[in-house]
């Protein structure tokens, strides 16, 4: 066994990595960027070699500084963990040339199986089953577009040498073929440094299904069982989970047998996934996808119903051991679930979200297991992609697992900023994904239904607590008693203390609270005068819960802010100007709301900043820009690209009209909300 292996990643992967290697006491090395410097991976690793700035391909994508750090340290082996260049076979031949051991397949099976039409041609003739598409590489887009119209529409377009979703293009319309083949051609290019394309056969409400194989140098192969894919959003997992509610033993012995079969023919070694397409309404008809050459992201879920620690069998094999498992030593016991927690905000379509780690909690213990990268006071940033941590369950059957994941779900704060934490807890909660009735499209297709409304009333009557009961401290530093508004009253009932919160472009919403024995009655009025008792909900650190301790959430407080987060959406209160520089109101009692909620999430952007003006939707790079000062557009009209974490957003024209502002070119960085460019409307013709 080696005494010494870098790890080549960042991130909760890098963490978790590092995690068995301490518990094996072989020594970890970590690798940083500048942006990762102050790094929980850093932290915890036995030792940390900085490898270059933020950008990624000047560090954590750069194989020649990556190997100077192996050298430096002594180590002699690499885990590259997934995603950056785990699944690079020049670095794996690199690192294989330098004396080192690939912690992964050798660079053969990575080149083979990264190509996805020779993947398919080499699974397809060991009598693998695959999806009807183009055959043949370094098709041209008129070539893609002829193969499209003999598959027949609908069709799916995949760079050739990618993965994770990035670059798949689902295409209905074959009158915007062309357009979507050159935008897939450009992230592909941009994620990969390849723009190699073919096209399959889309198959309608499919399920995505994996199997997780082990092979080593010794000729054994064994599968561990499969696990349900399906809920994603753009292409891209959000919850996984194993066994599949749609296999029965036959199917998935037979899925298992050919994901085998796929390892065996492209001479596989370590750990791997082969993908499935599987039509809903026939398990039974399962087509090859591709194999990710790596440790997937979704691997805790097979070691939770396999008990197997896979990073620990990546590495015994690595170093020449055989597998010390058996197809009969292999038992799937209970259910287990993992869920995403990304630095996004669903109703932005997913755009990502930044900001500063101000509080952080994080559930783990029993039952409950979370990989996170987070550490509290640590900036996240566009630069890297937008997942945090996962948070995983291991119960006795599925509706078990669905309730403790959504509870472990509720415990995980991560104050500061925007995640997907309150998205996955309803998404978890959709009668389809309780019922097992799953396919790839189900979270677009339902996404309204998955979105919170407004601001609930638990956050009000939270806010309403801190904001009456922690007065501010005077510029001489003394704390006057008598400025918080307690209602407290001498020989008397308590009076009721009123706040008011405003939403832009809303009536305000009144919040009364009042002492009433040893708690604190709230009571929350909507718009129309009506009054409600908002639920109660149990307070949890690391903030304090004052006045109401079963009414307080997660709060943070600063002067004229607060902070407040509930079900993974953070609302954030501001005593002082709207960001339009509007006074909301001169009255102590009066705050201004700014939330991540749909209903001022509209309101940023080119919302904001009037309906001629696009502004940038997230922080990023402009990588395309078709338009030009004085050009004549169209409603709905493709203008510019904005690329951030590897993910494409086009923006588009509001309206008809004429191009009068132009602020931007291919390659510029830009913050949210900055504004790229002013669509000035025609003028209407008299009648």
């Amino acid at each position: 066994m080696f005494s010494t292996v870098l790890v080549a990643n960042r991130g909760e992967i890098a963490v978790r990595v590092i995690r068995t290697l301490r518990e094996l006491g072989i020594r970890s090395v970590a690798v940083f960027s500048d942006a990762d410097a102050d790094a929980r991976h850093v932290r915890e690793a036995d030792t940390a070699v900085r490898i270059g700035p933020a950008a990624a391909a000047e560090s954590y994508l750069s194989v020649e500084r990556l190997l100077d750090a192996a050298k430096r340290t002594g180590a002699e082996a690499v885990h590259p963990g997934y995603g950056f260049l785990a699944e690079n076979a020049a670095f794996a031949q690199a690192c294989t040339d330098a004396g080192l051991a690939f912690i992964g397949p050798p660079a053969s099976a990575i080149s083979l199986m990264g190509d996805k039409i020779r993947a398919k041609e080499t699974v397809k003739a060991a009598g693998v089953p695959v999806v009807p598409g183009s055959s043949g590489s370094g098709l041209s887009d008129a070539e893609l577009v002829a193969a499209a119209s003999e598959i027949g529409m609908p069709v799916l377009l995949k760079p050739s040498a990618g993965g994770g979703g990035k670059g798949m293009r689902l295409v209905r319309d074959e009158a915007v073929l062309a357009e979507e083949i050159a935008a897939a051609r450009r992230e592909a290019r941009s994620s990969f440094g390849d723009d190699t394309l073919l096209v399959e056969r889309w198959v309608d409400r499919p399920r995505h299904i994996e199997i997780q194989v082990l092979a080593d140098a010794h000729g054994n192969v064994v599968h561990l069982g499969e696990r349900e894919c399906s809920l994603q959003r753009r292409h891209q997992k959000v919850i996984e989970e194993a066994p599949s509610v749609l296999l029965d033993e036959k199917t998935r012995a037979a899925m298992g047998a050919a994901a085998v079969d796929a390892a065996r023919s492209c001479g596989y070694v370590g750990a791997g996934t082969v993908e499935f397409i599987v039509p809903g309404g026939d398990p039974s008809s399962y087509y090859f996808m591709e194999m990710n050459t790596r440790l997937q992201v979704e691997h805790p879920v097979t070691e939770l119903i396999t008990g197997l620690d896979l990073v620990e069998l990546q590495l015994r094999v690595a170093s020449g051991e055989a597998l010390p498992v058996t197809p009969d030593d292999i038992r799937l016991t209970g259910h287990a679930i993992e869920a995403r927690v990304c630095a996004e905000d669903p109703a932005r379509g997913f755009l990502p979200s930044g900001g500063t780690v101000l509080a952080l909690s994080e559930p783990s213990g029993g039952a409950v297991r979370t990989d996170s990268g987070l550490t509290a006071g640590v900036p996240v940033g566009s630069t890297y992609d937008p997942m945090l941590s996962k948070v995983i369950v291991h119960g006795p059957d599925r509706p078990a697992a669905l309730r403790m994941l959504r509870a472990a779900l509720a415990d995980t704060v991560i104050l500061g900023v925007q995640t997907n934490a309150g998205f996955l807890r309803r998404l978890l909660a959709h009668p389809d994904v309780v019922s097992g009735d799953l396919d790839t499209g189900l979270v677009e297709r339902d996404l309204p239904a998955l979105l919170p409304e407004g601001v609930p009333a638990e956050v009000y009557a939270t806010a309403a607590l801190l904001a009456g009961t922690a007065p501010e401290r005077r510029a001489t530093g003394w704390t006057d008693p008598f400025d918080a508004a307690s209602g407290w009253r001498l020989g008397g009932t308590p009076a009721w203390t009123v706040h008011h919160f405003r939403l832009p472009g809303q009536d305000p919403v009144e919040v009364r609270t009042r002492p009433l024995g040893g708690d604190t009655e709230v009571l929350v009025s909507d718009p129309a005068g009506a009054d409600s008792a908002p639920p109660a909900i149990e307070a949890r650190g690391p903030g304090q819960s004052p006045g109401a301790p079963a009414r307080a959430r997660i709060v943070a407080r600063t002067a004229g802010h607060l902070t407040i987060e509930l079900d993974g959406v953070t609302h954030r209160f501001s005593h002082a100007a709207s960001p339009e520089g509007v006074w909301l109101g001169r009255d102590a009692d009066s705050w201004h709301v700014q939330t991540h909620d749909p209903v001022v999430a509209n309101l940023s952007g080119a919302g904001r900043a009037g309906a001629d003006t696009l502004a940038a939707p997230m922080p990023g790079t402009v990588t395309v820009v078709k338009v030009a000062v004085g050009d004549k557009v169209t409603a709905g009209q493709s203008l510019l690209v904005v690329e951030a974490m590897k993910m494409e957003h086009v923006i588009s024209a509001p309206h008809a009209g004429t191009v009068t502002e132009l602020d931007v070119s291919p390659g510029t960085t830009v913050a949210m909300d900055q504004v790229l460019a002013v669509v000035t409307p025609d003028e209407e013709e008299d009648a």
